[in-house]
């Protein structure tokens, strides 16, 4: 009898509480079993892959997308996976680190960008293990930084919302100053009409959805009428409140048109489960390098999601052709 388990997360004490545990069962003849397992061994370089996570992987669209990736690479390339959660101190991100290393993990993906200098330090104890993390600077011959270019995202983001306003009143709320998005998004408001005012709330936090929220009600007293919430954790209470007051807005990370169809304008989609399975596969080939990679409209890892019925056709095109053009020759439309 071969017993299958696949776990996929648990906390730093090892404490189930939310640890999805599936198991299959099965007998079958000695020659078959050989012939199947044999069969679906992954002949590459990749054992075991491993994710820390600041929270848990259900609470924001941000980390479900990793939660969904590492899952996309247990499926295609046949390997157990592991999730340790809640990991957000140096010491934290040591003793998991050491963890996973000692259950047989040599791909570890650390997903955020808070992890790029404490994998800096690690990678250069580790140096059979390979670990990737997002949207940081720091790199090493066995440390990979994937990074979103989501300056032209924030600019697409800017045009449709300052076509769709009213009051020529628009607002970006967003985590922290040094997001591309944010000058990106300022850009193409003005780009599309020099007499939109840009009005800009930093919330210093990923998750703090209270301060969000009071930054949404200081913009709407100011008349904006249409929102970029740029914050995964909070996005999607900036979006149903901006519902409540017959407000727009634009969804960020996923494609959140059906959370409020009448609200959501479009979304600007980062594709980072799939950015999994590009660094598990190439690290599988032994192609994966310590470098600084980037994505962007042009490699279709971050896309426009589904637009509003509210949203005229012609500025869809618009849109759509714009991005076209970015993708081939790398100029925004205020470059051109």
């Amino acid at each position: 009898m071969s017993v299958i388990k696949i776990y996929i997360n648990r906390n730093l004490n090892g404490v189930p509480d939310l640890r999805r545990i599936i198991s299959l069962s099965f007998i079958i003849a000695v020659g078959l079993l050989l012939s199947s397992c044999q069969g679906s061994e992954n002949k590459g370089n990749l054992y075991k892959a491993g994710m820390i996570v600041e929270g848990s992987i259900d609470d924001n669209p941000w980390n479900s997308k990793g939660s969904d990736g590492l899952l996309a690479v247990k499926k295609k390339f046949k390997v157990e996976i592991e999730v340790i959660e809640n990991v957000k101190t140096e010491e934290e991100i040591s003793k998991a680190v050491s963890e996973l290393v000692n259950n047989g993990v040599n791909l570890i993906f650390g997903h955020s960008s808070t992890y790029g200098e404490s994998f800096y330090e690690l990678s250069r104890n580790f140096k059979d293990i390979h670990f990737v993390y997002f949207n940081g600077n720091y790199y090493n011959s066995n440390l990979t930084s994937m990074t979103f270019n989501s300056n032209a995202m924030g600019f697409f983001a800017g045009m449709l919302a300052s076509e769709m306003s009213s009051t020529n009143e628009v607002g970006i709320i967003a985590a922290y100053q040094w997001q591309p998005e944010i000058e990106g998004f300022y850009e193409g408001v003005k780009y599309q009409n020099p007499n939109t005012n840009v009005n800009m709330e930093f919330i210093y936090d990923w998750n703090d959805k209270e301060v969000a929220i009071n930054a949404y009600q200081k913009m709407k007293a100011k008349g904006v009428d249409v929102f970029y919430p740029a914050g995964d954790a909070f996005n999607e209470d900036i979006i149903k409140q901006a519902s409540i007051d017959n407000l727009y807005a634009i969804g960020f990370v996923t494609d959140q048109f059906k959370v409020e169809p009448n609200t959501v304008l479009t979304s600007t989609v980062q594709h980072v489960d799939q950015l999994y399975l590009l660094a598990a596969d190439m690290f599988n080939k032994g192609k994966l390098q310590g470098q600084i990679m980037s994505f962007d409209f042009k490699d279709d890892y971050i896309t426009l999601g589904e637009y509003s019925p509210n949203v005229p056709k012609y500025f869809q095109t618009k849109l759509n052709e714009s991005i076209e053009h970015y993708q081939e020759t790398g100029l925004l439309p205020n470059q051109y």
